[in-house]
C-alpha cells in the first residue's frame, strides 16, 4: 500500500505543499484572527520536540525508528511514550497545524487534518498490529492505560 510506503513525514510535506498551493491559488484567504505568529511556532517547536525526543529515546533503547520494520527489539513506554502511544505522529500534527496558524490561510488547516486521518487511519492501526503480534500481554497493558495520541 502507498500510504505505508512513504513514510509519515513525507505525508506531512505533501499535505502542506498541496495546501500551501490551494493557498496561493485562492490568494491566501485568511481565517479570522490568523496568522498568530507566536502560536505557530511554539507549536512548530512543540512538534518538533516530541519526535525528536522519542527518536532520542528510541536510539537509547536500540530498537527501530521504522514503522515499517518487521519488527521492534523493545517496547517503549518510557519519556512522552507515558503520556501517548504515538508521540512522533502527534508532533507531525502539531507541526503541520503550527504551519496552519503561523501561516493563517484556512486551507493550510487541511494538512493537519491530512496528517493526522494518514496516520490514524493508516499507519498507526498497521503499527497497532504488528505490536499486538510481538508483544502480546504486555502491549496490551500498555494500549490500556496509555491513549493513542493524548
Amino acid at each position: 500500500m502507498l500510504m505505508l510506503k512513504l513514510p509519515p513525514p513525507i505525508w506531512m510535506f505533501i499535505y502542506v505543499l498541496i495546501t500551501a498551493a490551494l493557498s496561493y491559488l485562492l490568494g491566501w484567504p485568511r481565517f479570522p484572527g490568523l496568522p498568530i505568529i507566536p502560536l505557530g511556532v511554539a507549536l512548530v517547536a512543540v512538534g518538533i520536540a516530541l519526535p525528536a525526543t522519542a527518536i532520542t529515546l528510541f536510539r537509547r533503547e536500540r530498537t527501530e525508528i521504522d514503522p515499517t520494520s518487521p519488527t521492534n527489539r523493545k517496547l517503549v513506554t518510557a519519556g512522552p511514550y507515558k503520556f501517548t502511544r504515538n508521540p512522533m505522529y502527534l508532533g507531525l500534527t502539531l507541526v503541520a497545524l503550527g504551519i496552519a496558524v503561523w501561516v493563517g490561510a484556512w486551507p493550510m488547516f487541511l494538512a493537519p487534518i491530512g496528517v493526522f486521518a494518514t496516520t490514524n487511519f493508516v499507519h498507526i492501526p498497521f503499527e497497532e498490529a504488528k505490536m499486538h503480534r510481538q508483544f502480546g500481554a504486555e502491549y496490551d497493558a500498555y494500549v490500556g492505560h496509555v491513549r493513542r495520541w493524548f
